[in-house]
């Protein structure tokens, strides 16, 4: 579930946006009672995700609106299902229409490419998560819909982990110094990971006090090496270089976790439309 209250702030900015100080065209063209009822179809396979964010953009525009959902977030649907119907005064509706497509077409395309990673990786014991590789403004809707498609969520800003990085290493002085530093300061109920680029750092970092290590841009066997090395003793999260060609062989080499950025970065926009329903 998405919170109301975050979905509330998120579509005034979107409304904001597209419709500025008001919809010019169907003020003009749609007498103020005139009514329609409107169904949102598929028009290909996809998961579906943002059927919450749609129903409160079409009841900002048109309070008065019915928005009946068919499907929900999470479900995999065919081309040519009926997502939901929507009906009430017709120029509130269509001023709607193309901020609702947008985040169910955007979210919903997250969502489907998501579970065609997620897919891919199916009986490897590894998991797949997201990263901050997100929209400005739009990282809790993004993240809500990698859910959606079967992944799970990396950290969800700064504050919700210590994440070590090279830069971080090389201005404290040294992999040791940095875990070091973190291990001291961090919340008690808070772990520390730590980036590695190569076995050394890795055998460095496990004996410096990790609880987790990224593996960043390493081959499937250089993982496969760091998994020794680790023995299960604490969690191996591959990254970098990522793709649904290069995801199943990454997530064979015993690592626990596979994050990636194109499923919120690179996911194209699905087809989804706005039909009138002749009555």
């Amino acid at each position: 579930m998405i919170d109301p209250l975050l979905i509330e702030e998120q579509i005034g900015q979107i409304l904001r946006e597209d419709i500025g100080f008001g919809d010019l065209t169907s003020t003009i063209m749609i007498d103020e009672d005139t009514t329609g009822v409107f169904d949102v179809n598929a028009r290909e396979d996809i998961v579906v995700a943002g059927m919450a964010v749609a129903a409160a953009i079409f009841k900002r525009c048109e309070p008065g609106c019915t928005f009946e959902p068919k499907v929900n977030d999470g479900d995999h649907i065919t081309d040519g299902t009926t997502m939901a119907r929507v009906s009430g005064k017709a120029r509130g509706l269509l001023t709607a229409e193309r901020s609702a497509l947008n985040m169910l077409q955007h979210l919903s395309g997250i969502a489907t490419l998501t579970s065609k990673y997620v897919k891919e990786i199916e009986g490897t014991g590894a998991t797949l998560i997201d990263t901050r590789k997100t929209t400005p403004g739009l990282r809790a809707l993004e993240k809500h819909a990698v859910t959606c498609g079967g992944g799970r969520n990396h950290r969800l800003a700064l504050d919700g982990g210590v994440l070590v990085k090279d830069n971080h290493i090389a201005v404290c002085g040294g992999l040791t110094a940095a875990i070091q530093r973190a291990k001291s300061q961090v919340p008690t109920m808070t772990k520390v990971q730590v980036e590695c680029d190569n076995l050394d750092q890795v055998k460095e970092a496990v004996e410096a006090g990790a609880d987790s290590l990224l593996l960043d841009n390493m081959s499937p066997n250089t993982m496969r090496e760091a998994a020794k090395i680790v023995d299960g003793r604490i969690t191996l999260e591959a990254s970098g270089g990522i793709t649904l060609e290069t995801v199943r062989a990454k997530a064979e080499s015993g690592v626990d976790l596979i994050s990636t950025g194109k499923i919120t970065q690179s996911a194209p926009s699905v087809d989804i439309g706005l039909d009138d329903v002749e009555t």
